[in-house]
């Protein structure tokens, strides 16, 4: 019998990460939430990861991907956009999914405006990666692969 390996990585773009390349590049870079997925997805691969992508600018879709993840899934990686930080639907849904988590942001999340400095999803991942472009995507999926092993 061999060893089950968990290796199974959700990537979950919340509100507006489809029109990335039309947002502030001082905040968001210059990258299509396409060609970010394809740098996640190619980072994965070097770390042994299987990557699967999903994005909506609906809430209540996007609960209800996190509520179909049982058996999909063994981590999750998310940057739900402006919903971090008052969506509780889905900080319930993240805590229902009951998998490893780490929350990433492009942008300097406690650098900017008041609002955006509180995540209601924060204490329910292992870690959360702010600021550092597509590299904290690297770094994400480095931590969520650490917890997987």
């Amino acid at each position: 019998m061999t060893a089950q390996t968990h290796n199974r990585v959700e990537v979950m773009h919340g509100v507006n990460l489809d029109q990335l390349e039309r947002r502030d590049p001082a905040h968001y870079g210059r990258l299509s939430l396409r060609e970010l997925e394809l740098q996640v997805a190619d980072h994965a691969d070097t770390l042994g990861l299987k990557t699967r992508f999903f994005q909506s600018n609906h809430e209540g879709e996007f609960v209800e991907h996190l509520h179909r993840l049982e058996g999909l899934a063994d981590g999750v990686l998310l940057n739900p956009g402006a919903w971090t930080h008052y969506s509780y639907a889905i900080r319930d849904a993240l805590e229902l999914a009951a998998l490893p988590a780490v929350e990433v942001h492009l942008s300097d999340i406690p650098g900017r405006e008041e609002w955006r400095r509180k995540s209601v999803l924060e204490e329910l991942c292992i870690a959360r990666v702010t600021g550092k472009g597509p590299a904290g995507y690297r770094e994400a999926l480095e931590r969520l692969r650490q917890e997987l092993l």
